[in-house]
């Protein structure tokens, strides 16, 4: 019997090469005409701002940027932005960028009308009401913040990265244009687009998937694992990008519905700690977790040893399975990621520490298709050690 579910996302989503140049017509359609775009500073270094002030210079609007946006924000900077945009009188807030520059503009969004500070919000559930209106431009393929409910920051002085998880952080646009991706380089390339192939394989295998979650999820795998190797190697090539790009989507509408793991979940630390970027750091840990998962979903990860093109026809359940995480290694490999937390270093020592706060992250364990202990997460460190 099917169990009942719920699935939610962005209001609206808008998807196209070329589709960028949409911006003004989507911020006239949420009724702004003082919006406040985050953006990332690399975008800004390669051209993108002066496009985008062409962009709006033909409709005769100034926009207001802000481009302090570090490769993990902190509460701090953040509630120094929401401060900006609310001398400004601002109505509307763009994120522009990867999961940085997104998650602080949809904050911005719901701080202003509550005049909050961003550390109020953190947990589930504490946002009271509706924030500003929205528009997210993604350009990686890689978190899928476009279309979820969550912000993620972190907090220099506790060592930790914390997030603000409200529907009311849905954005009301999502608008995707794969050319924005052509210059990523192949490193932040690849770590994105594992990082979205952690949403994906983490959503499908997660005890709160639906039948409709699975979908995305599933396609997103499939996406992401034919057309990865190219877009890391072969950066301009636009059909692996854009769909780099879709795969990148549906990860996110599968993770803003089932939710991730322990990927997710042991990847925090890394990053709280010592700096190791969440693309890298759920690279670091996904084959090891997989393989620790295993016994909890094998028919599902029999599945997506087949969408990701493993050959398992006449293959004992198990032995299916395993070839799942045998193509991850080796699409990680094939993208020039195959380090280890010992070629970070990373001491053996702190695996206890590590593992003690990651158990302290409780939604995406509890997701999880296999109970996991101080003992377990200890040697899953170990095994990507």
């Amino acid at each position: 019997m099917i169990q009942p579910f719920t699935f939610t996302g962005a209001k609206k989503i808008i998807f196209g090469a070329g589709k960028l140049n949409d911006l003004p017509l989507c911020l006239e359609e949420l009724n702004s005409s003082r919006p406040f775009i985050v953006i990332d500073p690399a975008i800004c270094a390669i051209g993108i701002k002066e496009k985008i002030q062409d962009i709006f210079s033909a409709t005769g609007k100034n926009v207001l940027f802000f481009e302090d946006v570090a490769p993990e924000p902190t509460v701090a900077k953040t509630d120094e932005a929401a401060k900006i945009a609310a001398e400004a009188n601002i109505d509307a807030v763009v994120g522009i960028g990867g999961g940085s520059a997104m998650d602080m503009a949809k904050a911005i969004a719901v701080l202003l009308p509550h005049k909050a500070k961003s550390e109020e919000f953190l947990g589930m559930d504490k946002v009271p009401g509706p924030g500003l209106p929205t528009v997210m431009v993604p350009t990686t393929a890689g978190t899928g913040s476009e279309v979820t409910f969550t912000a993620v920051f972190l907090i220099p002085e506790l060592k930790k990265k914390a997030g603000i998880n409200s529907p009311y952080l849905y954005p009301h646009i999502a608008l995707l244009d794969p050319t924005l991706t052509l210059t990523l380089p192949p490193i932040i390339t690849a770590t994105t687009g594992i990082d979205a192939l952690s949403h994906a394989i983490e959503s499908y295998t997660s005890i709160n998937a639906s039948p409709m979650s699975e979908l995305f999820s599933l396609k997103a795998i499939e996406l992401i694992s034919q057309n990865l190797r190219t877009a890391v190697h072969n950066g301009s090539n636009i059909e692996a990008r854009s769909r780099m790009l879709l795969g990148s989507l549906y990860a996110g509408l599968g993770l803003a519905n089932a939710g991730v793991t322990a990927v997710h979940a042991l990847s925090y630390p890394l990053g709280g700690r010592y700096g190791i970027s969440h693309g890298l750091a759920n690279t670091l840990l996904l084959p090891h977790v997989m393989a620790f998962n295993l016994p909890g979903a094998m028919e599902k990860f029999a599945q997506i040893a087949t969408v990701m093109g493993e050959i398992t026809d006449n293959l004992p359940m198990r032995e299916a399975a395993q070839l799942a995480v045998e193509s991850i290694q080796n699409l990680i490999k094939d993208c020039g990621l195959n380090l280890t937390l010992e070629d970070l270093q990373i001491p053996e020592e702190d695996f206890e520490v590590l593992a003690k706060e990651a158990l302290t992250v409780a939604r995406p364990l509890s997701n999880n298709p296999r109970k996991v202990d101080i003992e377990d997460a200890i040697d899953i460190y170990r095994a990507a050690w």
